[in-house]
């Protein structure tokens, strides 16, 4: 009774931890750039002092989904989009440098490009800082013009160009702050090759109708593994009755 409890126990624990990550991506299913968080259950050994048949049920993260997201044409001037791999490099809150695939790009008063968050996109020279412009545009290659104040359409001025990378993506790690960073704190190299797609947003690659099935598949084992924990409540009631009625 007492195997078939623990098994039980660990097994409804680590489901509660699978729908985390389920509930996760559903919620992400419209951020832009958003890529799904992957897991998985294993069974392990319980190390240290006791019988070696207890066996936990570990759910473990797999790592993320890095399939592109949907395409959208928005026609918003700083809306841009990650063509195939590659991201954007960002000023993490705590200042260093990490990655997004969220192109909704914002202006603020003082003229610093950032994304939806909040955190300043990096260029040639750190964070990017655009004048007073009527226009402004984003090439493929992450540069960015402008058309100064007052000034013609033919006076269009390159301001900086967007750092984009393209790091092995065994190295990268989601961070708290909801951002990729590399392993051991490094900066990656500027990647040329790395391509944008102007006035356009990357949806997120969230599948609504598999993460709703794999979530009601997940409530059914919860329910069982409770029910296998009842079922052991009563045999060990009814064991003591009968050792208590002779």
């Amino acid at each position: 009774m007492d195997r078939s409890v623990y098994i039980a126990m660990t097994g409804a624990t680590q489901i509660m931890r699978a729908q985390d990550v389920v509930s996760h991506n559903l919620a992400n299913a419209s951020t832009t750039g958003f890529k799904s968080e992957l897991d998985a259950f294993r069974s392990l050994p319980v190390l240290g002092p006791g019988s070696p048949t207890r066996i936990n049920a570990v759910a473990q993260g797999l790592g993320r989904d890095d399939a592109q997201g949907s395409m959208q044409h928005t026609g918003r001037a700083l809306d841009v989009a990650v063509r195939g791999p590659g991201w954007i490099a960002v000023q993490a809150p705590d200042g260093s440098e990490a990655y997004t695939r969220a192109g909704d790009l914002r202006l603020t008063a003082d003229g610093m490009l950032t994304d939806a968050a909040g955190n300043p996109v990096l260029g040639n020279g750190g964070p990017i800082n655009i004048p007073d412009s009527t226009q402004i545009s984003i090439g493929d290659d992450g540069t960015i013009s402008t058309v100064p104040l007052g000034q013609g359409p033919n006076t269009l001025t390159q301001v900086d160009r967007i750092k984009l990378v393209n790091p092995d993506p065994a190295q990268l790690a989601k961070g708290a702050d909801g951002l990729m960073h590399l392993a051991g704190g490094g900066v990656a190299d500027a990647d040329a090759t790395v391509q944008l797609a102007p006035e356009t947003l990357e949806g997120s690659n969230v599948n609504p109708s598999s993460e709703l099935v794999r979530m009601i598949a997940l409530s059914r084992q919860y329910e069982m593994q409770v029910r296998s924990i009842k079922t052991a409540e009563d045999d060990a009631d009814a064991g003591a009755k009968l050792l208590q009625a002779s």
